[in-house]
């Protein structure tokens, strides 16, 4: 197999050439990042990117629609809808839009209670069942010659299996929580919030038959193998249909559906078996976990997307509120294996992977942001330009508020790919770029006497529960550099490739969204495959 692959993206205009005005019409976004002023219900019109929570990305009709979980600062969705949206012509500046329903799809409750009925247990009465509605992902699919977008969603059931109880420690019953479940709804008018509910199409299951026992609420050995959360949707160049999902649990699902229905293709039967070789003949294949020894592992989230021969599966580690962080791992096949940037498998539990595509980080004169993950990737219509969206969180305490960390900006982060290591040009990795993205206009070509100055550079890597914070860098015209890196530096400007020591960086235009005012500045990303990290850096000088 011939694999092609293309650099950091080359301006198209003569070298040296410099631009004046190229847009007059376009201006630097200026909403708050700490939106808690306008976080009112009766505000929505003026949230943008405010209350964003694991978001998904598809365009239809002209438009970027982007629907997430169930969260708002201070619960202001609540009574309003689920998975509200978003949509956008640019992808900076975006309206809220509907969701698809209020309420639990009645099938939720008959699902859950024919298994439950099935398991030997009682039914739990409707009323009295917990949800939580939880991380769908939307793609526009053509259908019998019709355009339209299809969501699956996860609806997550808070009661415990023996006695159908709401999960309280008041009420542990020596019992695992119960079942989330992914349904299917779709779409030709998101505009008008008109949706079609399909129904049910997979739900959690377990290699441990019926024994759904617990010994505390400290017991972290899992009943279910497979949480059916956090579902990822792709077609294959061959056009097949799969679903990758799970969370937590032992690892992530790969269940193939029928193209027409987006259903499952197989028959699934019951969501129980004696082994995980049984189970994952009918619920799906695994193809990646975080550690073969845990059934409880902090990852989660699953996006995955194709580019140029490969299979490109991110993923979030850590818990939500600040160690948030995402990886990227690929195949060139769609079931694997899945392995990172330096040949480790993640299908088989090999440990960490790399690269790091975002991580919590601190530039100096912000707060910074925490929680950077369970990301949306995707491609701009009609352009070879790459896409990462996520929310981004506020640490606590900002401007004196105990509760800034529950505060969800969503963010847009154009993606580089960017070489594993100077002897491998062609072996691209896709990094986020450490500033959101503002649809700079093209000035030009970015020359080598441009970029000597003064630089903020961040180090990301991994340290739970921390910011990556900022360091000074000085870029010399002798082509030296001091400050957070020492060396030399080397630019090509046809490729817009900064060659830090031996560390080869992406450059682009992006705004600077901690200056004041904001002002269009550079910055760079890029890795090296024995790094374990990445170079996220931005002029300030």
């Amino acid at each position: 197999m011939v694999l092609i692959f293309a650099g950091c993206k080359e301006d198209d205009i003569v070298p040296g050439e410099e631009k004046s005005d190229p847009d007059p019409e376009w201006s630097i976004p200026t909403y708050a990042d700490d939106y808690s002023s306008i976080s009112g219900w009766s505000m929505r019109n003026l949230w943008n990117l405010a209350n964003v929570h694991d978001p998904s990305v598809a365009y239809f009709n002209g438009n970027y629609y982007m629907y997430g979980t169930d969260a708002s600062y201070g619960n202001e969705h609540e009574g309003h809808g689920r998975f509200q949206g978003k949509r956008s012509k640019d992808l900076v500046n975006w309206q809220w839009m509907p969701g698809p329903f209020y309420d639990a799809p009645s099938w939720v409750a008959d699902s859950l209670n024919a298994i439950r009925g099935r398991m030997g247990l009682e039914a739990i009465p409707e009323q009295e069942i917990n949800y939580g509605y939880w991380a769908p992902v939307v793609r526009k699919v053509n259908v019998g010659g019709q355009d339209k977008l299809r969501m699956y969603y996860s609806v997550i059931i808070d009661n415990y299996i023996k006695t159908g109880k709401a999960n309280t420690a008041a009420n542990f019953d020596g019992s695992w929580v119960e079942r989330a479940f992914i349904g299917m709804c779709e779409s030709t008018d998101p505009a008008g919030g008109v949706w079609e509910d399909k129904g049910f199409v997979t739900t959690s299951s377990s290699d441990r038959g019926l024994d759904y026992s617990r010994s505390s609420t400290n017991d972290w050995s899992g009943y279910f193998y497979y949480n059916a959360i956090d579902p990822s949707y792709i077609v294959t160049p061959e056009n097949k249909h799969f679903l990758i999902h799970g969370s937590w649990h032992s690892g992530f699902a790969l269940l193939e559906l029928n193209a027409n229905t987006g259903k499952p293709l197989n028959t699934l039967g019951e969501p129980y078996a004696n082994s995980s070789g049984e189970l994952e003949e009918r619920y799906g294949l695994r193809i990646g976990t975080r550690s073969l020894s845990s059934r409880w592992q902090a990852s989660e989230a699953p996006e995955v997307v194709y580019k140029d021969g490969y299979y490109y599966l991110f993923l979030a580690y850590d818990g939500l509120d600040v160690p948030y962080n995402t990886r990227v791992v690929r195949s060139e096949n769609i079931e694997g294996p899945y392995l990172d940037i330096r040949g480790r498998s993640f299908t088989d539990g090999q440990g960490e992977s790399y690269p790091i595509v975002t991580h919590p980080y601190k530039f100096n004169l912000h707060h910074g942001w925490v929680g950077i993950s369970h990301c949306a990737v995707f491609k701009k219509e009609d352009a070879d330009e790459w896409f990462y969206m996520s929310q981004g969180r506020l640490p606590a305490n900002v401007n004196g508020n105990a509760y800034s960390n529950a505060l969800m900006m969503g963010h847009v982060r154009r993606i580089v790919w960017t070489p594993a290591s100077v002897d491998e040009p062609d072996n691209l990795w896709p990094i986020a770029l450490p500033q959101r993205y503002a649809a700079v206009p093209d000035y030009g070509t970015i020359t080598r006497d441009s970029l000597v100055g003064t630089w903020e550079h961040i180090k990301l890597e991994y340290a739970k529960g921390k910011q990556n914070t900022a360091t000074a860098l000085s870029l010399k015209n002798d082509g030296t550099m001091s400050g957070a890196l020492t060396g030399s530096w080397t630019y090509d400007e046809a490729k817009k490739q900064l060659k830090l020591g031996n560390v080869i960086v992406c450059v682009e235009r992006e705004v600077d969204w901690e200056a004041s005012p904001r002002r269009v500045t550079f910055v760079y990303a890029g890795t090296e495959k024995n790094l374990n990290a990445t170079y996220w850096g931005k002029m300030t000088k």
